[in-house]
Parts: structure tokens; sequence; C-alpha cells
């Protein structure tokens, strides 16, 4: 046996994350030609790309040297309003069409902690260019919203006159706009002409509704009724939703971000499933269903590896010396150690000072869905990945694959009609995050994982790796366009930051 004091180790930082999608439902082979494959994944990486260089460029501080990089929120928020003002996808300027011919948008945010109101959903907009942008602002002013009035005070004659001429003229442009809307206050859900008022309140950017028609929307729109009218509208509109031989995007795009304070952010939007009702709303503003994020604390250092398999007992002795705070400790030779470490489920490392074996865990998942909405809503789909791993404590990758890999939960909901009527079919991205404390609050590991799978044709996701590699792919394996594509290679995110499509 060896004896030696333990060197100190400094807190861990947490290394920010970043993954995308824009959609998933029937792309096969053969739904999706070359060419249409060649321009999903240029956006893609250019989308994923340009987030990752923005979550890396710190805002400028004039008041101090040190530096702030941009939150969770705020770089999910970044990379879905690329995705809404790219026409290919289902959000924002691509949104697709109602029955109706009208473009109707949604769009949700939540995040991990550090807001009141955690998650904001947005529905049935018109004319709202960014919604994804109108969720943040609901979020970031909860916390104002929220605030219990002051407690009441006298005040001079003049200012109670100067306030009831404030809030007369406030009613006054209220009712010339329709609704009465002095904030968000401490609502969740917003919809139509209310959440309209507050985003023109907060100075976003408003379009005329032909802004949102692009060509291919329409086309799809006319083609989905077409079919319906040749059914006879049997089958309760299905055909005019979804093709068994045309990928029609039934799903969203979206983006789940890590920062370095621990914070994760998921941020979604869409225009739904093509040809739903006007006035449908489907899962993506809804918490639990369409995008959840919550953070728990669980007592002990789960042994679970990020791949799911359990750290052997000789993994854990290793990464316990490697991490242990300093103080006195008795560390066996090589050989022993390895001996006793065959025989034991726990590290073996005897030390004098206890107080450090008394580790906590803090977990945080965030997780974005894809697919067909009213499936996800009826299984409240993705709150129920948060609780499979934080109740049955499984790593989220593992909960997320139960309930939308294949014969997941989703799949499942579907019944006899999978694979029939669109039903059950989607994917989510997702990151986890874990963060190891000792008894004195002193981070001893940190970890986190990407999170992604589905149980359709395909779905259009990029993400950011380990070491800073950009990934983009619509099937398990992708056959490409290009070398990088068709072998499974990374992508240099600095090629692509200057952006090749629009």
């Amino acid at each position: 046996m060896e004896y030696r004091q333990q060197a100190p180790t400094a807190s861990a930082a947490v290394k920010p994350r970043l993954i995308i999608h824009g959609g998933a439902g029937n792309i096969t082979p053969a739904t999706l030609l070359p060419e249409a494959y060649s321009q999903y994944r240029e956006a893609l990486l250019t989308v994923v790309s340009k987030t990752d260089t923005y979550m890396r460029t710190p805002h400028h501080a004039k008041a101090t040297s040190n530096q702030t990089f941009p939150t969770a929120l705020e770089t999910a928020t970044f990379a879905v309003t690329l995705l809404e003002d790219n026409a290919l996808f289902n959000s924002g300027h691509g949104a697709v069409f109602t029955r109706d011919g009208i473009n109707e948008l949604e769009a949700s945010v939540m995040v991990t902690r550090g807001l009141a109101k955690r998650g904001v959903g947005v529905m049935g907009l018109r004319r709202v260019r960014n919604p994804i942008l109108l969720a943040r602002a609901i979020l970031e002013r909860g916390d104002d919203d929220l605030r219990p009035p002051p407690l009441p005070q006298s005040m001079h004659p003049a200012q109670t006159a100067k306030q009831g001429i404030q809030q007369e003229a406030r009613r006054d442009t209220d009712a010339a706009r329709g609704v009465d809307v002095p904030s968000a206050q401490g609502h969740t859900l917003l919809h139509g002409e209310t959440a309209e008022t507050l985003a023109h309140m907060y100075g976003l950017a408003m379009v005329e509704p032909d802004y949102f028609f692009t060509q291919k929307r329409w086309d799809e729109h006319v083609r989905g009724m077409e079919r319906d009218r040749r059914g006879g509208g049997g089958g309760g509109g299905v055909a005019a939703t979804w093709s068994r031989d045309e990928y029609l995007p039934q799903g969203t795009c979206g983006a789940v971000a890590l920062d370095a304070d621990g914070v994760i952010c998921c941020a979604t939007s869409t225009g739904g499933l093509t040809n739903k009702l006007t006035g449908r709303i489907g899962d993506t503003p809804m918490l639990g269903a369409g995008f959840w994020a919550e953070e728990w604390t669980e007592p002990g250092d789960p042994t679970i590896t990020a791949t799911g398999r359990r750290r052997s007992a000789r993994d854990q002795l290793q990464q316990y010396q490697a991490l242990t705070r300093p103080g006195p400790a008795v560390v066996l030779s090589q050989a022993l150690g390895g001996l006793i470490a065959d025989c034991l489920p726990t590290p073996f490392l005897y030390s004098p000072v206890s107080p450090r074996s008394h580790l906590t865990t803090t977990r945080s998942v965030a997780v974005s869905g894809t697919g067909n909405g009213d499936s996800f809503l009826r299984t409240a789909a993705v709150r129920t990945v948060g609780s499979i791993a934080r109740f049955a404590g499984l790593p989220s990758a593992d909960a997320l694959t139960q309930v939308t890999g294949p014969s997941g939960e989703l799949q499942r909901s579907a019944g006899n009609r999978w694979g029939r009527t669109g039903e059950g079919e989607g994917g989510m991205i997702g990151i986890e995050s874990v963060i190891v404390r000792d008894a004195e609050g002193t981070v001893v590991e940190t970890r986190s994982n990407i999170l992604q799978d589905y149980n359709c044709g395909g779905m259009f996701r990029a993400w950011i790796d380990d070491d800073g590699s950009a990934f983009a792919r619509v099937w398990r394996q992708d056959y490409g366009v290009d070398s990088n594509a068709k072998s499974g290679k990374p992508d240099d995110p600095r090629c692509w930051v200057s952006g090749k499509t629009t």
C-alpha cells in the first residue's frame, strides 16, 4: 500500500452543448430525393454551425472585463429563429397551410431553472414573423408579471391623477386593438389576438400573412386536398394530412442548448400538420406534450454511463481517485486494487475523513419533440421522458427511446393505425446534464449527453459533438451527396458559418 496526499481538484465547468431538429415523419430515400437531401443537409449544418459560433462568442461587457456568453435560452432561440427564416422547415416562413389555406403558427420555450414561468407556449399566430421570439419574450418577462403587487401606500393627489390618466390611456389603446392586455400576467399559454397584441407591445417584427406563403407548401396543400376529395372525404381527412408516398410535414423545428451555468433550454416552433383544421392546436405549445425541461437532485452518484452501461467497480475506483477532493487517503497498489475492485461492487478507497463520500447529483434534461402532435398530446410524450428518467432512475437517453424509439410508447399509441394515418410517428432531441457534488457542495464531476431517437422514416437533425465537430443526419445511416455524408464523417462548423443556403 502507498499512503499519499491527494492533489486538489478544481471545480468543473459545464461544457455548452447544442442539437437542433427540422422535423420528422415519412422521410425516406424514396420521398426525399438526393437534391432535396443535399438542401436539407446544408441548411442543418449551416444553422447548427452559426449557432455554435454564436454560443461561443462572448457578449461585449463595457463595465467589466469579465466575459459573458449567451445563455441556453438565447442560444436555443437563436437557432430556431434561423430555422423559422428558412423556407425548408415547417415553421415561420416555411409553415404549412390549414385546410382553409391559412398559416397558423405555434411556438414554445422552456428552461430547467432560472425563470419563474419556466415554460411558455403561444399559438394561433398569423402575423408574428418569428413566433419563437414571442415565446421567449413572455418567458423573460415572467418574473415581473408574476411579482406580487406592492402594499398600498398613500399617494399625493397629483400622483393619483397622473396614474389615472395613464391607466385611461392604456385602456384606450387596448380598446383600439380589440383586447385588454396589460401584460402576459401569470399565464403560460396564450392564443391568437392576445398573443399578437403582446408581440406588438414587445416591439417584435410583425408581417402580413402573405409573408408565410411559399409555393412548395401551397402545392403540398393543394395535392393533399385533392387526395382528400378523391377519397370522398373518408378517413376523417387523413388523406389531406399524411401520405404513404409523399413526405407531408407534420412536425416542427427545434433546438436544445446547454450553457456553462448548467441550464438547459428547449425551443420549438411549427406551422402544425399539413391541412390541419383552422384553429387546431398541436403539441408544440403544450408543456409536457411537445416540449419539457426540468432539474432535480438525487442522493449519491448514479453509476450509469452516458451509453447506459453500468460502471464497473474498477471504473468507479479510477473515477473516484481522480475526482475526490484533497485529503489523506490510502490508495491500493495497481495489482491489489484491481484484485479487490473485481470482488467489490463499489470503489475501494479508504479515507480517514468521510464527508466527501456523501455525494449528491443534480440531473437536468430538456427535450423538443417533432412528429404527429396529436399522438404527442395523447401520451404526454415529452414529459413522460422526464418522468421515466427521474422516477425510474434511468439515463435520459434510455427514457427517450422508450417513448419515441421504434416500438416505443408513441408508436404503440397508434394501435392498428400505425403506418396508415401518420399517427404515432415522431422523434425527439434533447440534452441531459449531470453535476455531482460532495457534502460541501464542491463539484467533483460534470457530464452531459446529446439525446436523439425517432420511430418513423427519418428525422432532420444536426448537433455539435464533444470534439466540436458538426454532424447532420436524416436517417440512422445516411448515404448522401458527398464523402462526409456517405461515410458518416463530421464536418468543421467553420466551413458552414458563412451559410450556403437561403
